[in-house]
């Protein structure tokens, strides 16, 4: 209902601008201005985004701009092909990981000091934020195929080594620990990947998750409905 508000006010004030004079762009812009002025006040960072962004992509998707030229409709379409590139649609949608969602891990996956971390699909980084905040002390890394989203993260995330490639073909070998926000169908291949190229005794840690038939080394319950599954990879035969 508050997103609903923030709309529904904003949408007002295109309409009442539009029949005081203003031109469709001014209208959409001031309304705009107001429905980002109204998402401050929601609590949560993505309500805010959504709230945020929900008025002018309702604008958009009505028809209301008939004066903007025609080649102004791609732009949405072409920087959503370069953030989220057909090859990633098989992998996991872009979600963040939540807040201090890996604040317990250390004590369940310890590591030496300087081992070497991977995000594998990294997104927007909040997972390599999570990670450093778990292990200050080692070397945090991340993969994206999205270059949009690569150069993104190298820019957020100064500390971290971003690679900007294939997860599924970079090799793991060299880490001691491999985080993932996948979905449930990839999951096996997440750990067939892992069993292959970590060494024993690595980890693999998954958001909400599991390893299909595997016993995890811990299971974590985190607010908000979220769980973490944590699994040691075993020795080789």
């Amino acid at each position: 209902m508050p997103a609903l508000l923030s709309w529904g006010l904003a949408w007002a004030a295109f309409l009442f601008s539009g029949r005081a004079g203003l031109g469709p762009l001014q209208a959409l812009l001031l309304a705009s201005s107001l429905g980002a002025a109204l998402a401050l006040l929601h609590a949560a960072r993505w309500r805010r985004i959504m709230v945020g962004v929900g008025f002018p992509l309702s604008v958009l998707l009505s028809g209301q701009l008939g004066g903007v030229p025609a080649w102004v409709w791609l732009l949405p379409l072409v920087l959503l092909a370069l953030t989220y590139p057909r090859r990633s649609w098989g992998d996991a949608p872009i979600f963040p990981t939540p807040r201090h969602a890996l604040s317990a891990l250390r004590d369940f996956a310890p590591l030496r000091e300087g081992a070497r971390l991977l995000d594998a699909g990294c997104g927007l980084g909040h997972g390599l934020r999570e990670l450093r905040r778990a292990y200050p002390q080692a070397r945090i890394e991340g993969i994206e195929w999205s270059g949009v989203l690569a150069a993104w993260v190298a820019w957020r995330c100064p500390w971290a080594q971003i690679h900007r490639g294939d997860m599924w073909a970079q090799s793991w070998q060299p880490y001691g620990l491999v985080y993932v926000f996948q979905r449930p169908e990839t999951m096996a291949r997440v750990w067939a990947k892992a069993c292959a190229e970590l060494p024993p005794a690595a980890w693999l840690v998954s958001l909400d998750f599991a390893v299909p038939d595997q016993k995890p080394q811990a299971h974590l319950d985190l607010p908000r409905g979220h769980s973490l599954w944590v699994y040691q990879i075993p020795a080789r035969q």
